[in-house]
């Protein structure tokens, strides 16, 4: 059996997110979408039997990726590049597969993932441009400097109850963020994040609380405070997923990047 590393970008604003979900929406005979699901579909076509894939991590419905891994299992030897564009012929064209790489049976590919590296696009003007796909428009003026001063409070291991989820099944709070800061590129603001691991809605709640903190001009330490303060009622909203995109997620000595701190150097 040989175990394979497979690298993927998707638009998200076409699917229910990346992970399998119940095949009927309930009270619906709509089916639901999933990248997981169109990925699994061709895969099994061009193996002739029933594969399964195991996601580094899930992204909801709208978010995109540029970077997003997963591994499956085969009971032969691949032709990769055959294989690639075999699947890049079967999958819907908001889904393409950047590459294949043989890797060993150990590995997994949401265990041994080092770190997840995140980015939310922001079209900063008064006015939206036909060319605004995947970003999200705020009108009203950022200030770069003091959302950077804000967002270096997030750096290190923290409780970030702050900017989950209320109502989640999952009990983790605790993450490491290695990077998370704000470059502006002419009528775009990027904010990046670089963690060992995120909670669920943790990047559009902690980017929804800047944009309330910007607009109502307030202190970058309040971003401290509200973390701090491990109470979700103090965050901002949870901002629409469109300018949310999983850039990368980084393996020791497997997909190019040795470390987190490669990235922006």
């Amino acid at each position: 059996m040989q175990r394979y590393l497979i690298e993927l970008e998707y638009i998200g604003k076409d699917f229910s997110g990346s992970q399998k979900q119940p095949e009927q929406i309930p009270d619906s005979s709509k089916s639901v979408k999933t990248i997981q699901n169109e990925l699994e579909k061709a895969i099994s076509t061009l193996t002739k039997t029933k594969t399964k894939t195991i996601f580094s991590g899930r992204t909801d419905a709208g978010v995109h990726a540029k970077g997003q891994t997963a591994h499956f299992d085969c009971e032969y030897e691949i032709d990769i590049r055959k294989f690639v564009n075999s699947l890049n012929g079967l999958l819907p064209k908001s889904i393409s597969v950047k590459g294949l790489k043989k890797v060993e049976r150990t590995f997994h590919a949401q265990k041994s993932a080092k770190a997840r590296y995140y980015r939310y696009t922001i079209a900063n003007r008064a006015q939206r441009s036909a060319w605004d796909d995947n970003c999200l428009l705020v009108r009203y003026p950022l200030n770069i400097e003091r959302m950077n001063k804000a967002l270096s409070y997030l750096k290190g291991e923290h409780d970030f109850t702050s900017f989950k989820k209320v109502r989640t099944s999952n009990p983790s709070k605790i993450c490491k963020m290695y990077e998370a800061k704000a470059v502006k590129d002419g009528d775009f603001i990027y904010i990046d994040f670089v963690a060992d691991r995120f909670l669920y809605n943790m990047i559009r709640t902690i980017v929804g609380t800047l944009l309330m903190m910007e607009r109502k001009s307030l202190a970058p330490e309040t971003l401290r405070d509200i973390l701090e303060a491990k109470d979700k009622t103090k965050a901002g909203s949870t901002i629409s997923p469109e300018g949310l995109t999983l850039i990368k997620v980084i393996y020791n000595n497997i997909n190019g990047e040795k470390a987190h701190e490669n990235l922006f150097s």
